[in-house]
This record gives C-alpha cells, structure tokens and sequence, in this order.
C-alpha cells in the first residue's frame, strides 16, 4: 500500500555541516553552547571554500530527496568563501532536483569587514533574480548597526530575514536587539530562550534534535502565539524524524498532547515554499496520517516528482549520480577535516 503527500520543506538547515560528520575532535571539550559554537562550527564554517560548499549542499539535498524533502530553507555562512556561495548552494540543489531558499548568514565576528560582505553577498544575490532572504547569524554576534543594515536590505527587496534567536543563553537579549526590526516574513530559529511574551513577529523554526544535540533546553514551541515551522538544524534532511520527535518531546512537556500539534508544525513549512505543494511524493506506507507516521519507523519515498518530472524513482534519484555525489563528498571532507 502507498500514499501521495506534497513534497515536504525543512523549514531550517545549514547545509555547509553535510561535510561536518567524523571531523577531529575539538581543541577543547566544550561545556557550553558558546563553547561549542567557538570549539565546532565557526572553526568549520571558517574553513570552507566553494569546492566544499559545492559538495556538501549536494549530499544535503540528496539526503534530503532521499526522505521526501524537496524545499530546504537553507541559513549559509562560509566567511572564508563568501561571495558566490548562494549560487554554489542553489546550483547544487538544482542538480539534484531539491528547491532551496538561501541565506547567507551575515555576522560581526570577523569583523566590520566581513559584516560588509556577507551584506553584500546578499545582494549580489537578490539582484541577479535568486530566490532567498537575508540571513543573520545571530544578535549576539552581530552589531546594531549589522541589524539593522540587514533588516533594511531585507525591506529593500521585500523578503524576509532568517536568523537565530535566543538558542542558547548568550542571545537572551535578542528580544531587546531585534525590538522594532522584525516583521511576519522573518524566520526566527529556534527560540528556545524566548520569553513567551517577546513581541517578535516571524516564524519561529523548531529544531529538536539540534537543541537536544546541544542541550540547549526545550523550546516548547506550543506556548508561541507565531506560527511554527520545522527544522534540522544541518542534521540531515529528513523532516519525518522531526516531526517524530517534535511529538514527543512536546508530549514529554504535555501528556494532553497530540501528534496534530506537531503535524501542524510540519505543515507551516508550505507556509513558507508553497511550490512544493505542487511536488507529489509517494511512499512506502499508507495512510500517511499524523497518528500513523508519529509511531511508524521505516517510511520511505519511493517516487518524487518535482515541476513534473520524476527526480526519484523506485527510491534511486534519477538526475544525480548518488553514488558520485558521497564518494566526492567523502574526498571534501577529508580536505576539510584536514584543515581543521
């Protein structure tokens, strides 16, 4: 027996970690989420050039295309292999047949300088015709001025801005940050600091393993009046896992709760790239209901179509060589981790 669903979105990936897996053990052991921001990712987010960027958005989105997902809304930085990395990432989604949303997450840590670029890579960008937002790592690491350049930029061309708020206790004060700059078309992940009462509008991006992964704290997205959308947080993309455990975590926080609350979650993300509404995904399990899916492991795509045409069949992609794309991705890896 089969189902057809749409085409599902993963409302928050950073696909430049695909290559992340294995990497040498940090300098030191991190005991906090600064630490392991400074000891992990911005010591490998550093260390990327295009070539590895290419490589590592490929598996992503193969990975993704694999699950079921052909939206991936993408938080990109690379401050060593700034400009071009969008159309590196869209044009390795492409090849796959996975739809992506970008973001190049702009950021003061290297700098007035580097702020600049990112900026700047954002409008390079969206002035050619790409289809993205403007991205903020973070307010804590990010000046006022870095803010509000990145929210006017974001106002200029009428799209939304996808940041990071509030993930650990180093950007309690975001709410105070970003006070007046928001709007209903930003994306704000994760949240898990958040006060309930914050007054920010946008989306707010559930990641549930990544926050677990982190110990960052339980988000409890249900007490949010914003709309919620759900992520990975880099760690795959295979948005029937989230959801899994979007439920019962929330169920862990409310045993009233059902797996509808985070089946909603899991819809919000055509919120956001409605086009893949028109993607039909068959699967290997029928119904493909809430109530089902939450207590059933397994489920697989067997047929995707994307614009119409079939990008997986019988579970094999049909425009990319998947073995290729990991045999390459492995050999970018080494170079990265050698790096590192």
């Amino acid at each position: 027996m089969t189902a057809t669903t749409p085409g599902l979105v993963c409302a928050h990936h950073h696909l430049y970690s695909s290559l992340a897996r294995g990497m040498p053990a940090p300098p030191e052991t991190p005991t906090t989420f600064r630490g392991i921001l400074e000891q992990v990712w911005w010591r490998l987010d550093a260390a990327l050039d295009l070539e590895m960027i290419e490589w590592s958005a490929k598996l992503g989105a193969l990975e993704a295309l694999e699950s079921g997902t052909t939206g991936i809304v993408d938080h990109h930085e690379s401050p060593n292999a700034i400009e071009g990395s969008l159309e590196v990432i869209v044009a390795a989604c492409a090849e796959v047949g996975v739809r992506v949303l970008p973001a190049y997450g702009v950021t003061d840590r290297h700098g007035a300088d580097g702020a600049r670029r990112g900026l700047e890579e954002s409008r390079r960008f969206l002035s050619a015709g790409g289809r993205g937002l403007v991205g903020i790592h973070a307010a804590f690491t990010c000046s006022d001025e870095t803010l509000h350049a990145a929210a006017d930029l974001a106002g200029e061309f009428h799209v939304g801005v996808h940041v990071h708020v509030a993930e650990g206790p180093e950007d309690a004060d975001a709410p105070d940050r970003l006070d007046g700059l928001t709007r209903p078309d930003w994306l704000l992940a994760h949240c898990v600091h958040l006060p309930n009462d914050h007054g920010l509008a946008g989306t707010i991006l559930h990641n549930p393993r990544s926050n677990l992964n982190n110990a960052v704290g339980y988000a409890d997205p249900a007490r949010f009046a914003n709309p919620v959308a759900l992520g990975t947080d880099g760690i795959g993309g295979n948005v029937l896992e989230s959801f899994r455990l979007a439920y019962v975590m929330h169920r862990a926080a409310d045993v009233t709760a059902t797996p509808d609350t985070a089946w909603s979650w899991l819809e919000e993300g055509w919120t956001l790239m409605p086009e893949c509404l028109a993607d039909r995904v068959t699967w290997s399990y029928e119904p493909m209901d809430p109530w089902h899916i939450a207590f059933t492991s397994g489920i697989r795509p067997l047929q995707i179509e994307v614009d119409g045409e079939a990008v997986l069949r019988d579970g094999v992609p049909t425009r990319a060589d998947a073995a290729e794309i990991r045999a390459k991705a492995r050999e970018q890896a080494a170079r990265l981790h050698a790096r590192l």
